[in-house]
């Protein structure tokens, strides 16, 4: 930190002057530049990110050899959903299977990275993840399971959670936390799984392109995304009798109470 003194009359005023930081690798680059008089973005868009479509119980393919019965961080990730998440446009109706109400948010996502090991978390989790220490409880949880996302198509935007590592890769934090462009992959270089219902909110063809960012949860207006799922924060601070500190809803939504009190009976 360097000190820098200015003079004005019988006025001083001290200037603290950050020294540049030695190391490239240590810097934050999940942080946008804010210029003068604006608000502070946490985190910057990913852009032009090839995307593609996944889904809970999805059977193994030639370019997905991993079955989607399991997650990275829930080896019943299946049966904790409630079920096989079918991608079938007519098999689903308000953003989720027309069979059952999913016990988990059906807005989810996949980035490839995972923070867990075996023993705890990779070496390099607690430096990279921005986040690490305020969400860290504990050698056994992981710090990313459940972290909103945003995912833009064109002037829609969607809110997801971060449920799983992929696709093809689960170490790619210079991608997911830095500034790194997805690694080539039998999915022409895709660095985003997306759930049906993401799909469906922006219009995506299975394989697609889009743009994402990480976002605090304050920054989450309600919307489809809001509505129902064991883990999903909103329906989480409902029920503890909390209020949620997120935006207004999105234009012209409007909450589906018969889904709210179907998931509700279901409890």
């Amino acid at each position: 930190m360097e000190i820098i003194t200015i003079r004005f009359g019988l006025f001083v005023s001290l200037i603290l002057v950050a020294a540049p930081i030695a190391s490239a690798e240590l810097r934050a680059p999940w942080h946008s530049k804010r210029a003068f008089g604006q608000r502070a973005e946490r985190y910057s868009w990913k852009t032009s990110i090839v995307t593609t479509v996944f889904w809970i119980g999805e059977a193994p393919t030639e370019n997905n050899p991993v079955p989607n019965r399991a997650s990275s961080w829930d080896k019943n990730w299946r049966r904790s959903y409630g079920g096989f998440d079918d991608p079938n446009p007519s098999h689903r109706s308000n953003y989720i299977p027309i069979k059952f109400t999913p016990r988990q948010n059906p807005f989810y996502c996949a980035l490839p990275y995972n923070d867990k090991t075996r023993n705890g978390h990779r070496p390099e989790a607690s430096r990279v993840i921005p986040w690490f220490k305020e969400a860290y409880r504990g050698r056994g949880v992981s710090t990313c399971k459940g972290r909103w996302i945003a995912i833009r198509k064109g002037d829609r935007v969607v809110y997801a959670q971060w449920e799983d590592a992929g696709p093809f890769r689960t170490d790619h934090w210079q991608y997911v936390f830095g500034t790194e462009r997805p690694k080539p992959n039998l999915n022409k270089g895709a660095g985003l799984d997306v759930s049906p219902a993401v799909r469906d909110y922006l219009g995506l063809k299975e394989t697609d392109v889009t743009d994402w960012k990480f976002v605090e949860f304050t920054e989450v207006p309600h919307g489809p995304w809001s509505q129902i799922g064991d883990n999903n924060t909103f329906v989480i601070n409902q029920r503890q009798g909390t209020k949620t500190v997120a935006r207004g809803a999105i234009k012209g939504w409007r909450p589906n109470r018969k889904l709210i009190a179907k998931a509700a009976s279901d409890l």
